[in-house]
């Protein structure tokens, strides 16, 4: 966007200024952004900030990292609190409902004003915006957005006796992989899991991650109501329950953030997560390895769709609000879109991203690059609710219960079902 263009956005008094060639200070533009995954992330996003504001004169768009996910929203909803907010920050998709709720963030549809942004707005990928919208008006714009996808040795198949350039397709695959795949030593200890789903900070997603195949849905479109207690969920994490007690996968509680590290040094063969560690993977695994789409049951797999959009504060100055619009809607076009998929291992979030050149030569290069995005038509919303954050913990401990021992997979779900219908009675 021109210089021109972008400046009739900014306030009468900003552009008398610039006018007369004295702008009398830059218009900062904080922008809170979470790390959750491995890689230099924060100098590509640096490296995107400053492409912006050397684009756009008199505006400064300044990232913030804010640690983890849970930690950025609780902080932009402090800064909300205290009336001075982050103009945009990146926040879950999940945490729509949420920022809603709080009165924190403003419709997109405020800032779309001409045809092109009609354009832009309805250009991402459907799946994306299933988290994106709600009410009939666009809360976030899709940024960085994810499904889960399989990583597995190929080294280690060949091994195992198994096709490397065949990955798993369904649940008894993969449960007879995993067991040809369990390395055990002399004394009998596993020195290689089969498989290994992470199951801190996003049990929830990696639950959804089973249930998504086995055709089961965890929450209504509206947020108001969750399906915890349904046999298909319940067997779902008995599917995972039970590949601990066979032991082609760690006990208990596994870390998110190490699972890619175990990856790397052969402790697991097969690992469910993020395709935003894609390229993670593709730096630190020092074999061959394939990348594949969620393995099936009663229905041909599927993942839900995870990661970040940007959402716009209410209480942030209009001018921030406008800028931070035109940096969200500059960081999401096709060409920067599909350098921030290569650079990330992220979904391009339009299908005009993956028709660039770019992206299109790094497909033909790198064919895991294209596996999540082939995912994407048996994707589905990522589990969110009202109270998101309380609804979540509540899943995420019972999923945890259920992997410890202490309660089998059906108890620990109705009991998170009857707590998770007390949290949201007032939305129904």
């Amino acid at each position: 966007m021109q210089r021109k263009t972008f400046l009739k956005t900014l306030s009468a008094a900003a552009l008398a200024a610039c006018a007369t060639g004295a702008l009398a200070q830059t218009l900062e533009v904080p922008f809170y952004y979470p790390v959750a995954v491995g890689g230099p992330i924060t100098k590509v996003i640096d490296g995107y900030a400053e492409a912006f504001n050397k684009a756009h004169p008199g505006v400064k768009v300044t990232p913030i990292y804010a640690g983890t996910y849970q930690e950025t929203i609780v902080k932009a909803l402090t800064a909300h609190k205290s009336g001075k907010p982050p103009a945009t920050s990146v926040l879950l998709s999940t945490d729509m409902f949420t920022l809603i709720d709080e009165d924190a963030i403003a419709p997109i549809d405020d800032f779309v004003k001409t045809d092109a942004d009609r354009a832009w707005l309805k250009g991402f990928y459907p799946a994306f915006m299933a988290n994106s919208q709600t009410g009939g008006k666009t809360w976030g714009i899709p940024f960085q957005r994810s499904t889960v996808v399989m990583y597995y040795n190929k080294e280690a198949f060949k091994e195992a006796g198994l096709d490397p350039n065949k990955a798993p397709a369904n649940w008894k695959e993969l449960k007879e992989a995993a067991r040809k795949l369990t390395k055990k030593d002399a004394s009998g200890n596993v020195t290689q899991y089969g498989i290994q789903i992470p199951s801190t900070g996003f049990a929830y997603w990696m639950l959804q991650t089973l249930t998504t195949p086995n055709d089961v849905l965890l929450a209504n479109e509206a947020g108001t109501k969750v399906t915890f207690d349904n046999p298909k969920v319940i067997e779902a994490l008995d599917f995972w329950v039970n590949l601990a007690k066979d032991g082609v996968h760690p006990k208990g509680v596994v870390e998110w953030g190490t699972t890619p590290k175990d990856f790397f040094e052969k402790k697991a063969a097969i690992i469910v997560t993020t395709t935003g560690n894609l390229t993670n993977v593709k730096a630190n695994a020092k074999f061959d390895f394939g990348v594949a789409q969620i393995a099936g049951n009663v229905k041909k797999g599927g993942s839900p769709t995870g990661g970040g959009n940007f959402y716009i504060f209410k209480k942030a100055p209009k001018e921030q609000q406008q800028a931070a619009f035109e940096f969200a809607k500059w960081i999401t076009q096709p060409e920067h879109a599909a350098q921030w998929s290569m650079d990330s291992g992220y979904v391009a979030i339009s299908p005009a991203a993956y028709d660039t050149p770019a992206l299109k030569k790094y497909g033909q290069e790198f064919p895991p690059a294209l596996v999540a995005r082939d995912q994407l038509p048996v994707s589905v919303a990522e589990f969110s609710t009202h109270e998101n954050q309380r609804v979540t913990k509540v899943l995420n401990d019972a999923i945890q219960a259920a992997l410890n021992g202490t309660k089998t997979s059906a108890q620990a779900l109705k009991d998170a079902q009857r707590e998770a219908d007390r949290i949201l009675r007032s939305y129904k």
